[in-house]
């Protein structure tokens, strides 16, 4: 026998000098979600380990991340109510907790990287990421209300724009408007391949924003997001993204779309970003929380399948966990 592959596998340092993927904190982005409050912290009842955060209790959270090695991060708004219409206005108001908070992350941390998120979603009174007008989503208006945001947000002092939003040609109008005012070096993350999913339901529970039961309010986001059975329609997406001045383009979600993820890989020289979502990660502290699974061998293994498809930067809820193992050598 000429070949006997398990002379690589017999012993942990020679699986360590011929293993091909390696998963670094560096590569890890996690996403926080924010609240308008004093002293808050609490626990997304869907996400287990995952919180909403007022601002003061977010900033001493991001002192004991980055002492762990974690740089960059990713705000979520949970708007109040009085704040919500039809056009998602107060997502660039100078007023808005979320973009005071962004001032002050960067203030505290100068160093760490800021990403934000552009869609009308948390802001709307549908719960709809665009405008809609007689059970349409309206594209072209959208965009331009998407425009406003992410200069507020550049404003404001994140560092990376994250467009969630799947309008057409939103990263062009953004990126130009960017530029014109003065933000030529802000990043935009562009949410290129996000399908309409049925794993986003923690994330919903923890913002509040998803579609309202209205007859004259689409029921989902069908439209405007894509549809889970296709992948080569993710090439034409990311083509677009990338003229239009995408810096980083992303999949979403992550573990259901791995053969999207390596296809995108093979088809741009961008880095390639995927969003480990919180349903995918639910369905992980379930199983563990059950004994069924073990979560220390479990969680490191499941953001290794998502780098190993071709990421070059993964969000997701587990980044502290991963960072701590990390840490204390488990890993």
């Amino acid at each position: 026998m000429q070949q006997r592959p398990r002379r690589n596998r017999k012993s942990a340092a020679i699986r360590s000098l011929v293993r091909e993927t390696s998963l670094q904190v560096d590569h890890l982005i996690y996403p926080f979600f924010l609240v308008d409050s004093k002293n808050h912290k609490e626990e997304v009842s869907s996400l287990p380990g995952n919180y909403r955060w007022s601002i003061d209790m977010l900033l001493k959270e991001l002192e004991e991340c980055q002492k762990l090695g974690l740089k960059h991060f990713m705000l979520f708004p949970k708007i109040k109510e009085e704040h919500k219409d039809a056009t998602g206005s107060f997502s660039y108001n100078e007023n808005n907790y979320y973009l005071q908070a962004a001032k002050k992350i960067k203030q505290e941390f100068p160093d760490v990287n800021l990403i934000s998120d552009v869609a009308l979603d948390p802001y709307s009174i549908h719960g709809h990421d665009g405008i809609v007008d007689n059970g349409v989503i309206l594209n072209d208006e959208t965009v331009d209300v998407l425009v406003d945001m992410s200069i507020a947000q550049a404003e404001a002092g994140f560092d990376m724009i994250g467009p969630s939003d799947m309008m057409d040609g939103r990263v062009g109008a953004i990126r130009q408007g960017l530029d014109e005012n003065g933000f030529s070096n802000t990043s935009i993350l562009a949410y290129t391949a996000k399908y309409a999913s049925a794993f986003y339901g923690p994330f919903r529970d923890a913002l509040d924003s998803a579609p309202v039961d209205d007859p004259n309010i689409p029921k989902d986001k069908k439209t405007y997001q894509m549809d889970p059975a296709n992948k080569s329609e993710a090439l034409i997406e990311a083509e677009q993204d990338e003229l239009e001045g995408a810096d980083i383009l992303m999949v979403k979600p992550a573990l259901h779309y791995l053969d999207v993820i390596q296809t995108l890989k093979k088809n741009t020289n961008l880095p390639i970003s995927a969003y480990h979502v919180s349903g995918e990660c639910a369905m992980l502290i379930a199983a563990c929380q059950k004994g069924w699974l073990d979560y220390e061998t479990a969680m490191p293994e499941t953001l290794l399948s998502i780098r190993r498809a071709g990421t070059d930067a993964i969000i997701t809820y587990f980044a502290k966990d991963y960072a701590k193992m990390v840490a204390d050598g488990k890993l």
